[in-house]
């Protein structure tokens, strides 16, 4: 498949003539502009018709899924996105070299905190959203620009975990915040939630073996299918827990 840039640089239909594309190649009509994928530009004025072409896009997290089909289901592009996961852990590299070099007390810019205009703005979007969104709107507008689309299609998920689970949070008062204030919010993670309904105490010996070692056990074990929700979850001291894995005891615990 070759595609092919008008004179004024409008995307036209791409062509499998090859050689009719090497005859223009030859006789200077025609020049490459880019070779992957194999992209040509009309050195002359050509009529500039078109036919209908969908756009589909597969959007995620961590790759992007493109193609481009006609009315009539044949498909004249495909690609796929690899996008970049490692924003993070380049900002967090960043800041330990900042940091070493203002303890060797080398000449450095000062700390910053909350003086950072993006960062304390609202409703802003964190630098890793960020460069995923901006790489699904870079091959958008690639495909754009050596293909006439006339539509776009975009798979978007239009559910929210958190609100299947705890449907008041569809209040218009909380919505802003989304699932970002779903039943973990405030804690670490869903273990921390877990000892913190639980009182930081032992739900089998109340705290008699003064084991100060907190663990949270799986009820129904992951092996025969239970799943790591809260529901599941439930705090024994360290004594305990052992003592439920060697068979030692067997207490019948009620899902909270």
């Amino acid at each position: 498949m070759v595609y092919v840039i008008g004179q004024n640089g409008q995307p036209l239909m791409p062509t499998n003539r090859h050689g009719k594309v090497k005859h223009l190649l030859k006789s200077g009509k025609a020049k490459v502009v880019k070779r992957c994928p194999f992209t040509i530009k009309l050195l002359y004025s050509s009529t500039y018709y078109t036919q209908n072409l969908t756009l589909g896009v597969d959007t995620g997290s961590g790759t992007i899924g493109n193609a481009v089909t006609k009315d009539n289901g044949d498909i004249v592009y495909m690609s796929k996105v690899i996008v970049r996961n490692d924003i993070t852990g380049k900002m967090i590299q960043r800041a330990k070299y900042r940091r070493n070099r203002r303890n060797r007390k080398t000449r450095y810019r000062k700390p910053r905190f909350l003086n950072r205009r993006n960062s304390i703005k609202a409703n802003r979007f964190s630098p890793t959203m960020v460069s995923k969104f901006h790489s699904h709107i870079k091959e958008i507008e690639y495909i754009k620009s050596i293909l006439p689309i006339t539509t776009l299609v975009l798979e978007t998920g239009q559910f929210d975990t958190h609100l299947m689970k705890n449907p008041s949070l569809a209040n218009e008062k909380i919505r802003h915040w989304g699932y970002q204030k779903g039943t973990n919010y405030g804690f670490e993670n869903t273990k921390a939630m877990v000892l913190n309904r639980d009182g930081y105490k032992c739900q089998y010996c109340k705290g008699k073996h003064k084991d100060s070692k907190l663990e949270v056990h799986h009820i129904i074990f992951r092996s025969e299918g239970g799943s790591d929700e809260a529901e599941n979850l439930i705090t024994l001291c360290h004594t305990c827990h052992k003592a439920l894995h060697d068979g030692k005891i067997k207490p019948n615990f009620n899902i909270p």
